[in-house]
Formats: structure tokens, sequence, C-alpha cells
């Protein structure tokens, strides 16, 4: 069995943001080589998110409004964590988004429902994060 592993770096810089990393990891994957397997990835800090989901503006505005409902930014000292910072909003939007996907490889491909996309969500941005890779199989 192979195995491959990659840091991708994000410099996002607005507090919240959804981004398309789709054509980013089928690159990770055909560098690879590995053709059928499974493929994880997932966000290394803990106000940022990945998830799959479909590609559409409309559906990003509603998860924007949806998860500042769920969890407001402000007012910030309604939150005990945001003594000193102001980001315990993000650290809950990242809960309810998740840390992390798994895709099945399949003949080289990543193997999709249809419509389906990988998202980086960013809730804290305005400073550097990053998405680990891991792939493994033959």
């Amino acid at each position: 069995m192979k195995h491959y592993r990659k840091e991708l770096w994000f410099d996002v810089p607005t507090r919240r943001a959804f981004i398309n990393i789709t054509p980013d990891i089928a690159a990770c994957l055909q560098e690879s080589g590995i053709k059928n397997g499974l493929l994880l990835c997932n966000a290394m800090h803990i106000t940022a998110s990945v998830f799959i989901n479909d590609d559409e503006s409309g559906l990003h505005h509603d998860y924007d409004i949806w998860l500042e409902k769920i969890a407001p930014h402000e007012p910030v000292e309604y939150y005990k964590h945001n003594v000193g910072e102001d980001n315990a909003d993000a650290h809950m939007k990242r809960q309810i988004m998740g840390r992390e996907v798994m895709v099945a490889v399949t003949d080289g491909e990543l193997d999709f429902g249809t419509w389906e996309q990988i998202f980086y969500g960013e809730f804290d941005g305005r400073r550097r994060k990053r998405v680990l890779l891991k792939i493994i199989g033959e």
C-alpha cells in the first residue's frame, strides 16, 4: 500500500469564506499516483472546516446567514471564550460544519456523487492556516 501526505495552506483576508479546494485536491491525487484507496482531508485549525457540498453561490450565502444565526459573532462579550479574543463563534461554526471529509478514490479519480465538491470553510481568517491531505491505497 502507498501513502501520500501534503498540506495546503490558506491566507484568507476575510473573517469568513468558503473556498472550493477540489481542483487542488484532484491535483494532489494525480501527484500521489494512487489509483484506488481513500483520501482524508481535514482542517488543521480549530476555527476552520472542511466539508462536501454543492458549489453554488446561493447555498454558500445561505450557509453564512444560517451559521451566523446559530453562532453569531457579536456581541463578543456573550461568549466566555472571548476574554482577550473574539473568535468563540468560529469554534462553534467549525463544530457544526465539521473537521474532515473522507472520499473514495476509484481509478485515479475522486469518487463523488452528483454535484459534490470539497470546500475549506474559514470562520476566523486573516492569518495563515492549513489543511492536511492523506491518501492511502494502491
